[in-house]
């Protein structure tokens, strides 16, 4: 950002002061790099193209043509509500700090913990799905998986390890690397949804547009029993709104590494608002044509999780998809890097403010020479690659964990994404939240939004539990009892929460030393001097 003067820095550092923290982190990321770390996490060639069968084994075209704009829509609420907070407090661990100032203590505990809880299980998804889109395409000839392109799950694990190692790695040598991988991330993403989607147009067999907008109930074995049988089409329509839901999530990303961009209070909300934007609008154009391309649907659907390579490969020509496979799996590795680097934020956010019972010191601290949360990084490694070592050994009646807890995640994302903005509704114009940021939608609609993500939030919840992921209730159900006896047995007199009042002031010595201690110079005062 060429732009970025010395007194934005001094803005920028002023207003992190003013909300108790030092600058630790090294702000180097641009308005596009804040952009492209969510657009990243969102990936349509990852969760658009490894969850399709949600879509095409549901309602069929109609599920893509109508059903993709109607989640999106319902996901653009929660990223405009948490854009309206992000400007005005812009901070790494963004929705715990919110919560915070805007509830109390136990909401951002709460929200601090379903953050995590999401950000860890959610990277352990797409690592998976990568995992399994590598042995659908080259794991035959790679070894690492049959004729059939099945990855067992001993091979699944440690595919997943050898990925996040490497994207720890990288995190850990400095945001500057991490960024640039984004950024390349960003418009790989568009280069090779823009070279799918005309490919899908010029080999498809035929041009049947009214696929679209078609509904074909595709439920039990008609769809390769993704879904159970079911009689009601809007059941099942509503059951494939997970794939764009699921999809576009990840935009709390821009907030998490607010304190290393530039011009923050303007350039997170405006990155997380167009990455929701631009990923619907590109993964709606994609996934219309790949639909357009199936050469039969009622094949394509009995085709159930594999009707993406099973299309590719009947309509176009091998040099293609061996290059389309190779954009596709390097952008979702890359969808794994960005989520490290969220979720160690949020990490070292919580533990900054002792949120961490155990090591919280630690886990807060920044490496002087590469200006990261190293620890953390590798923190958020470790128990990702633990979750999915028991995850995929472990089951829950007949489903195996990780399909249990990964359609929780979605609940507990989401949540973690409505408990600011409804406690923003409440908080808005009173002592808590006396003024919005510079990016602002006005007090009104604002709370038109929020009411509309909480309604949104209602249908998540109803679809993420109903078969075959009906445990998925008791899942959430306990965490969130658990969560609360921990709290008032033991959190409620330890945890203190993010800096407020006077305790801002008295944190003078404790910010100019962490400052000091990692080499940040061009500073500005600290509050009370």
């Amino acid at each position: 950002m060429s732009d970025y003067t010395d007194q934005d820095k001094k803005q920028d550092v002023h207003v992190l002061h003013s909300m108790g923290y030092a600058q630790e982190l090294e702000r180097r990321m641009s308005s596009f790099s804040n952009f492209a770390i969510s657009f990243s996490i969102i990936c349509i060639l990852s969760g658009g193209i490894n969850s399709l069968a949600q879509a095409t084994s549901g309602v069929g075209g109609a599920a893509i043509g109508i059903g993709w704009p109607v989640g999106c829509i319902i996901s653009l609420f929660f990223a405009l509500g948490m854009a309206q907070i992000s400007s005005a407090y812009p901070t790494a661990g963004g929705l715990y700090h919110w919560s915070s100032i805007l509830g109390t203590r136990f909401t951002g505990w709460l929200t601090a913990w379903l953050n995590l809880l999401g950000l860890i299980t959610v990277l352990g998804a797409i690592n998976i799905g990568t995992a399994l889109f590598l042995g659908g395409t080259f794991g035959a000839r790679l070894g690492i998986a049959d004729a059939n392109g099945v990855v067992s799950p001993g091979m699944q694990v440690v595919l997943v390890v050898l990925f996040t190692i490497v994207q720890a790695a990288i995190n850990h040598f400095g945001i500057g690397l991490t960024a640039k991988l984004t950024d390349f991330s960003g418009t790989l993403i568009l280069v090779t949804a823009a070279v799918l989607t005309i490919a899908c147009f010029y080999f498809a067999p035929t041009h049947d547009f009214s696929r679209l907008w078609t509904f074909t109930n595709n439920s039990g074995e008609a769809g390769g029993s993704v879904w159970p049988q079911s009689d009601s089409m809007w059941y099942i329509f509503g059951l494939g709104l997970l794939l764009p839901i699921y999809t576009i999530t990840g935009y709390d990303a821009s907030a998490h590494t607010s304190e290393e961009t530039k011009k923050a209070a303007l350039s997170v909300p405006r990155s997380m608002v167009s990455a929701v934007i631009w990923s619907s609008l590109a993964g709606w154009v994609m996934l219309s044509a790949f639909v357009i391309a199936i050469p039969d649907m009622a094949e394509g659907a009995k085709q159930g999780w594999s009707v993406f390579f099973m299309t590719i490969n009947a309509i176009m020509p091998a040099w293609l998809v061996t290059l389309l496979y190779i954009a596709i799996f390097i952008s979702q590795f890359l969808c794994g890097l960005a989520t490290v680097t969220s979720c160690s934020r949020m990490i070292f956010a919580f533990s900054r403010d002792g949120g961490i019972p155990v090591g919280s010191k630690t886990l807060a601290s920044v490496s002087p020479k590469f200006r990261t949360p190293v620890a953390a990084i590798w923190t958020g490694a470790a128990l990702e690659s633990l979750f999915v070592w028991g995850a995929l050994f472990i089951s829950v009646g007949e489903a195996s964990l990780y399909v249990t807890v990964v359609n929780a995640t979605l609940i507990f994302l989401f949540l973690s994404f409505l408990f600011p903005i409804v406690l923003g509704i409440f908080a808005y114009g009173t002592k808590k939240w006396p003024a919005p940021g510079p990016w602002n939608l006005g007090g009104g609609l604002y709370k038109v939004v929020g009411v509309l993500a909480t309604l949104g939030m209602i249908l998540i919840v109803y679809i993420a539990i109903q078969p075959p992921n009906d445990k998925v209730f008791g899942v959430t159900l306990g965490f969130i009892v658990l969560a609360i006896v921990i709290w008032f047995a033991v959190e409620n007199r330890r945890f203190q929460g993010p800096p407020i009042g006077d305790m801002i002031a008295k944190r003078k010595g404790e910010i100019a030393a962490a400052e000091a201690a990692v080499g940040e110079t061009g500073t500005v005062a600290v509050p009370g001097e």
